[in-house]
This record gives structure tokens, C-alpha cells and sequence, in this order.
């Protein structure tokens, strides 16, 4: 059993090790060209992660270009979580499910053990633009660092930790811009300090483990940090470290942070910026403006960043199709609903929020509907969610063919199809128009499960003996067929 990760280095050398890293020596501009490299190299099966080590143009720290993360391998997204990279899809969810349920506080450490304080910059030195901060789309507001980030933020009311994923525009020598979309944390923190005519600290690590940028993607109680979930999925305590001008905590083995204020009511135009949903987000608008007061940095540092696009190219698809399923399974499993047998959040559908499916053993009138209004309206499902299926146990959540089947053969659409409206959205949704709409969302909840009062006498499905699938299993090699052979979810008893 290896041990935990420790930092990006070590995730880089674990990527290596099962084939999905590809280093890149040859300059290579940050100015679209690094996006279009990692967009077109995301449609490679295996889509490696992509370390630019000679970034052109400005590079005053000599920094290296981190790309496509995790991006859609669910091999990179299970080391990043700490298991084996052949884990099976649904495994590796319910694997996550529960360790979400252990939390272990961040371990603070002293400066001096604190890799990323290796160097600092400060006040008048500080130039952001000696960085290799790209411009990811043509018709972005402006260069973006960061965006597979940790911006960490402290509640102003009961000082948790917030440690959240946003993006950051340069905004000058000094100054970056943060945006933050209705609801989330690190804007409720901003909000309420402003109203307590107070600035408010923040920070950001850039070069960070990819078990940030997964873990701070998700939504969690607002009361408990996610340096705490971070470090049960780890299995250990995150190493932290006190910020120098900040009064925050920050990862300790981080390649690089900045750290900054955010003056009362201080903001500038920001955006527009292509986002997760394949589409340019909200037009430019006013964000909250950092003033960077320190730059702390590894030697060489990585920069990590997250290419928001169409799937398979987009960042957060393959690994939201984890987490947001787990933290869906694990809300429904809170509140005491049986039956549950997977969940997934399917990574084309606009980065993992656009569809759920949940598969279940229907045990009661009314378990399919009861499943899919929870799955639609938990705190880990709400947000943006539009399309929930319920498939039976016999359907593998993460098999797209076998819901399609499921969906075309079990689901009579005049009975299996409820509308929810006024549900919570994003501004970034570019099917609801006027954007003014877009906060406000509907989703279909689509029940794709043989009818619960006709279950005895459905169609019977046909299925594979279990003894006979073994039998062919184990010759597959033998009988010269190519690979291994399939898993199948269900079989028919054996006589």
C-alpha cells in the first residue's frame, strides 16, 4: 500500500507511473496555444495530463504549465483520491461516498516546514505579470491564473475555512479578480464582511495536489471546512501553514500562493471567460479585486490549470462524475432511503452537473419517484442539475448504452416524466434566455425503472447464467479474443 500523496510532485510521479503524463520541453506560448494543445490532447484515449516545462514569454519565477489534471481519466482521478487507478467507476464512488463520512482536521505546521515558503515576494516586488499566466479562449476578458486553483477564505461569522475552486483574472501588477457565482461560499464570506465594513483575507494556492481542486469543488456544509474532507479521502491530516500577510491557513506543500485582501466594496469588470459548459460564461461584470500583498513559491514552481471546455476536454468532467455522484449517493443515504445501488453524474453533461443517474432496487410504491426528488434537490445534486434517471439495479449507472436501453424499453414517457421549476440554477447556463432568467432553472426527473405496481409480470429481460459468463471469462484469453472480458451487471438465476 503506497502511502498517501504529499504534494503535486509526488501526483506527477504517480501519473508517470501508469502512462498519463506527457512532458513537453519545446516552448510553447500561454496564449491559446497551451489550451489548444490540452483541448485536442483531451480527446486522446488515454488523455494524459501535459507539463509545459518551458513556457514562453515572461517567467520571471521559472514556472512549469500544469494542464489537463485529471481531466477525463478516471485513472488520474482515482489516484487523486487515493485508490488504485484500475478501480471500477462505481466502486471508486462508493468508495469516495464513505470516505467522505470520515473528517480529520488540517495539522498545522511551522514556516520552516513549509515547502511553498521556500521563497516569498512582497509589497513593490510583486509583479504578476512576470508570470506565464495564460489566456485560455480567444474571446476571454483577460489572462487567467489558477483556474485549478484552492482560494481559500475565512467565514467572518464562526472563522471556518473555506477552501473553494474559482477563477482568477489578472487584473495588473498586483491585482487579480475573483469571480464567484451566487451561493457560494467564498461570496457569502466577502458579502458579510462587507456588510461589516470590514476587508476580507484571501488566498490562493496555484500549484497545487489535484485533491484540492477535487474536493473544493463540492458542495458541503457551510459550517466545516474542506481542508477537513480533504484529509479523510487522504487518510491523514493536510499539512497547513499561517499565512505571512493573511491570518489564513494555507496548504503547506502548495507549489505556489498568493495571498491578498479584498478592500469593502472593491471590484472591477471581470470576464467573459469559456466555461465548464462549453459556452463564454456571463458577459464582463464587476468581481471582488484582490490586492496581492505576498507571493510564496516553491523552486520551479507548477501552475496548475484547469481548461473549462466541451467533454471530454473539460477539467472537471471526469472527476465531478465521482464526486458529485458520491456526495448524491451519501445525501440520500443520510436520510434513510434504501435500495440505493450507484450513482453517476455523467461527465458529458456540461462538466458532470447537467445529469444524474441513479440506479436502485425498487422496494416500495413509490421508491423510484421518492429517489429521483431527493437525488434532484439534495445539497450535493441542486445546483444547476437538469436531468435525474432512475434506472434499476440490473442497469450499471456509468454503461450510457444500457440507460439509453433502459430509457427506450421501461420508460413510457406520458407516466415517467415530472417537470421541477424554479429550481437553482447558474448564470452560466446558456439555455435559459435572457440571462436575467438564468438564475432560476427547471429539471425533468425521468423514471427509466420497470413500473414498481407491474413489476411480477414485466418483460423478462434477457440474461447470461453467472456460471456461464465465469466458463467464457476464463478461456477469454485462450479463445484468442481481444482484452478482457466485459463486466456484467446482472444474470439470470441459475436453475
Amino acid at each position: 500500500m503506497q502511502r498517501p500523496i504529499q504534494d503535486l510532485r509526488e501526483w506527477l510521479a504517480r501519473a508517470d507511473q501508469i502512462g498519463e503524463l506527457v512532458r513537453v520541453a519545446q516552448p510553447v506560448d500561454p496564449d491559446e496555444e497551451m489550451s489548444a494543445i490540452t483541448y485536442l490532447l483531451a480527446k486522446k484515449q488515454p488523455s494524459p495530463a501535459v507539463l509545459f516545462e518551458q513556457p514562453a514569454g515572461a517567467n520571471a519565477l521559472g514556472a512549469r504549465m500544469l494542464w489537463n489534471l485529471a481531466g477525463p481519466s478516471l485513472k488520474r482521478t482515482a489516484i487523486s483520491l487515493e485508490e488504485a487507478p484500475d478501480t471500477p467507476t462505481v466502486e471508486l464512488i462508493r468508495r469516495v461516498k464513505e470516505k467522505f463520512k470520515t473528517r480529520i482536521p488540517p495539522r498545522e505546521v511551522t514556516r520552516a516546514e513549509a515547502p511553498v515558503y521556500e521563497h516569498t515576494i512582497t509589497g513593490r516586488d510583486i509583479d504578476l505579470t512576470t508570470l506565464p499566466i495564460p489566456r485560455h479562449w480567444p474571446l476571454d476578458g483577460g489572462k487567467y491564473a489558477g483556474t485549478g486553483d484552492a482560494v481559500i477564505t475565512k467565514d467572518p461569522d464562526n472563522g471556518y475555512l473555506n477552501v473553494g475552486t474559482y477563477r482568477m483574472m489578472l487584473q495588473g501588477t498586483s491585482q487579480v479578480g475573483l469571480y464567484l457565482s451566487p451561493g457560494k461560499d467564498a461570496l457569502l464570506h466577502i458579502q458579510r464582511s462587507w456588510q461589516k465594513g470590514e476587508p476580507i483575507h484571501v488566498a490562493a494556492a496555484w500549484g497545487i495536489d489535484p485533491l484540492f481542486m477535487l474536493v473544493g469543488s463540492q458542495k458541503f456544509p457551510k459550517d466545516i471546512s474542506e481542508y477537513e474532507y480533504a484529509g479523510g479521502v487522504k487518510g491523514e491530516p493536510i499539512p497547513v501553514v499561517r499565512g505571512t500577510t493573511t491570518d489564513l491557513l494555507i496548504p503547506a506543500n502548495a507549489e505556489l500562493v498568493i495571498e491578498g485582501t479584498i478592500d469593502v466594496n472593491s471590484t472591477k469588470a471581470e470576464g467573459p471567460f469559456g466555461e465548464f459548459t462549453g459556452y463564454y460564461g456571463k458577459p464582463e461584470a464587476a468581481a471582488p479585486l484582490v490586492d496581492v500583498t505576498a507571493i510564496h513559491y516553491r523552486s520551479n514552481p507548477i501552475i496548475t490549470n484547469a481548461l473549462m471546455a466541451d467533454y471530454p476536454s473539460c477539467e472537471q468532467s471526469g472527476f465531478f462524475a465521482v464526486l458529485r455522484a458520491a456526495r448524491i449517493w451519501n445525501d440520500i443515504e443520510k436520510l434513510g432511503v434504501p435500495g440505493i445501488m450507484g450513482v453517476y453524474s455523467h461527465p458529458a453533461a456540461a462538466g458532470g452537473f447537467g445529469m444524474t443517474i441513479v440506479s436502485l432496487e425498487q422496494k416500495y410504491p413509490g421508491h423510484a419517484a421518492q429517489v429521483l426528488a431527493l437525488a434532484a434537490q439534495v445539497p450535493g445534486g441542486a445546483y444547476f442539475g437538469k436531468f435525474i434517471i432512475a434506472v434499476d439495479e440490473d442497469v450499471d449507472p456509468t454503461d450510457t448504452d444500457q440507460v439509453i436501453w433502459a430509457l427506450s424499453t421501461r420508460c413510457n414517457p406520458v407516466d415517467a416524466i415530472e417537470i421541477l421549476r424554479n429550481t437553482w440554477s447558474t448564470g452560466l447556463d446558456p439555455a435559459q434566455n435572457p440571462p436575467e432568467k438564468r438564475l432560476y432553472g427547471s429539471k425533468a426527473l425521468i423514471n427509466a425503472c420497470k413500473e414498481h405496481r407491474h413489476l411480477k409480470t414485466f418483460s423478462k429481460r434477457s440474461l447470461l447464467r453467472k456460471s456461464v459468463y465465469d466458463k467464457v471469462a476464463a478461456r477469454w484469453k485462450d479463445l484468442g479474443l481481444p482484452g478482457t472480458a466485459p463486466g456484467v451487471a446482472a444474470y439470470e438465476p441459475e436453475p
